[in-house]
């Protein structure tokens, strides 16, 4: 999704032109539900062989709102996403996540209105749920500093 509707975005987590970001890649999987899968590198480590839980944060986020912006465009029935922001986040981190093998990071909307949207997303390594989430993402509004962003 970051490259079709947003390819010039300089998001950490997300912006497709950040060359110092994580450039987290989201697609559809499904209906609602969105996925992202993401290998982590050493520079991301907390410590040997465990993700920063700040990254973990950050993946959770963004891959989060491009799954409400997803699922408020085809609620709205049009070729575009709105431009969301995050209004409230809450991350647990239930176990290490390992920072040497892929992460999949997945993501759906447990409501939806015609402007927010409440998901819930989780990271998993090899079947195991590291980190959950759940988030709300609201669709900005001109005179937002991210109105039009992407």
């Amino acid at each position: 999704m970051q490259e079709r509707f947003s390819p010039e975005g300089i998001c950490f987590g997300c912006g497709p032109k950040n060359a110092l970001g994580l450039r987290i890649r989201s697609f559809p999987d499904g209906e609602q539900a969105c996925v992202c899968s993401w290998t982590p590198e050493s520079h991301h480590q907390a410590f040997p062989g465990v993700l920063n839980g700040g990254i973990c944060g950050t993946l959770l986020d963004c891959h989060s709102n491009w799954t409400a912006a997803w699922n408020l465009m085809r609620r709205a029935g049009v070729a575009a996403p709105p431009c969301t922001v995050t209004a409230e986040f809450a991350v647990k981190l239930r176990r290490p996540t390992p920072a040497d093998r892929e992460l999949v990071v997945r993501a759906h909307p447990v409501q939806l209105t015609d402007d927010r949207a409440t998901i819930d997303a989780h990271i998993e390594c090899g079947g195991v749920v590291t980190a959950t989430c759940r988030g709300v993402f609201v669709a900005v509004k001109e005179g937002h500093p991210a109105f039009h962003r992407w």
